[in-house]
């Protein structure tokens, strides 16, 4: 690893051939100091990052993509979105998408490693993939950056440049649950097996079921992501000290990224482990819970598209779904507000329009109530959606459509 200028990396990345494909770091662990510097030095290139926030370069020449959309890409002109489980995205980088130069956000040095800290996920996949094919490693060092563990250590001889950038780390707004995502809370908290393993999603409402486990005892943590409510089940002990938190990628306070610093309880590994639906299947009592902008009378899921825009993909609910599915004492549940607020639209619907993101869930839970939809038939599943789930305002219309769809719903 050579530590240059960010002078002298816009001469190195100046020199690249063609329109190349840079796969840099997303989520809360872009390396923005390094992205401005290859922007100024590349007048065309395409840039993949996954949950991509709030200043991503977007402008004639850049050529934006993703299997994850997040807000600094959502709604852009030209985005390339490429539908794929999380699980399955390394695959992409060493098949169809080969990347010619990976960027990332690391620790500074310790010995002769660097930590990828709080963002592991696909990039130990890109990276094999661009030395494969003789590309190019650029690390942008930050003292800022939690020295985490696992796959997360990387070797400084797998780097080619490094630029020094000393800057805080970027932290999601704070989302207070509302009342309906605290109910939700409460009701999937019930349905938490004793000893159980844990994935949740992002969003407000799998903050609020971390908030309303805080009682519990021997939870344990094995998921694509975590954020402040893992903290917070850490510091109530609730959960399993003899246990690592296993994760893929994090996101959240500076108190967590703080805790995060070489703390052996966190295990930080690559999207191919945390999300394989093999391996979380062996995990006992496995929870699953993620949200959804859509449910129907089928049971099915839209966790990706707003009036059939992509909105932001598949993630890894469809990974976890599958694998809590197979896990013994394994429950999947979908949890969402029976209203969305701002569309002022039911979230409840006949029938999805467009492509569904998972189905063939254990529970789906509102703040109006529980459906059971594994081991119960199609005819229950639609009544207990309608009657459990949906808002009130619009049950007498769903029967109604539900009678159309071929459902006995009285």
């Amino acid at each position: 690893m050579r530590v240059i200028s960010e002078r002298h990396l816009g001469a190195v990345l100046s020199g690249l051939p063609g329109r190349p494909r840079i796969v840099a770091g997303g989520n809360f662990a872009a390396p923005a100091r390094a992205l401005a510097v290859l922007d100024r030095a590349l007048p065309e290139y395409r840039l993949f990052m996954l949950n991509a926030q709030e200043g991503v370069p977007d402008r004639d020449g850049v050529e934006l993509e993703t299997p994850f959309v997040g807000v600094g890409m959502r709604g852009r002109d030209g985005l390339r979105y490429f539908p794929s489980r999380l699980s399955l995205v390394p695959n992409l980088l060493k098949g169809p998408l080969p990347p010619d130069v990976v960027v990332v956000h690391t620790s500074v040095p310790a010995g002769e490693t660097v930590s990828l800290g709080i963002e592991v996920n696909i990039l130990p996949a890109a990276i094999e993939a661009v030395r494969e094919r003789g590309g190019l490693v650029i690390a942008q060092l930050n003292p800022r950056m939690p020295y985490t563990y696992g796959d997360a250590v990387l070797a400084l001889d797998e780097i080619d440049y490094a630029i020094e950038a000393d800057e805080p780390l970027a932290t999601p707004v704070p989302r207070r649950p509302g009342d309906a995502e605290r109910e939700i809370g409460r009701r999937v908290a019930r349905l938490m097996p004793e000893h159980a393993t844990l994935q949740l999603g992002i969003g407000a409402v799998p903050d609020a079921v971390l908030a309303a486990l805080t009682g519990r005892r021997g939870l344990r943590v094995w998921s694509e992501m975590f954020s402040d409510g893992v903290l917070a089940l850490e510091k109530a002990g609730a959960l399993d000290p003899a246990v690592p938190i296993t994760s893929s990628f994090a996101f959240g306070s500076h108190e967590l990224y703080d805790w995060a610093h070489r703390n052996d309880r966190v295990r930080m590994l690559r999207t191919e482990k945390t999300n394989d639906p093999g391996l979380i299947a062996r995990k006992p009592n496995m929870v699953s819970v993620n949200s959804a902008l859509q449910v129907d009378l089928f049971a099915q899921a839209n966790a990706s598209r707003v009036r059939g825009v992509i909105y932001s993909g598949f993630g890894g609910q469809t990974d976890f779904v599958v694998g809590a599915l197979h896990s013994p004492g394994g429950r999947a549940v979908i949890a969402l507000p029976s209203w969305h607020p701002r569309a002022d639209v039911s979230t409840v619907i006949p029938r999805l329009a467009g492509p569904v993101t998972s189905f063939q869930h254990s529970f789906i839970v509102s703040e109006q109530g529980t459906a059971a939809i594994w081991g119960h038939d199609a005819e229950s599943q639609a009544r207990q959606i309608v009657d459990e789930v949906a808002h009130p305002s619009v049950r007498d219309e769903l029967r109604e459509e539900g009678r159309r769809l071929g459902f006995a719903l009285r």
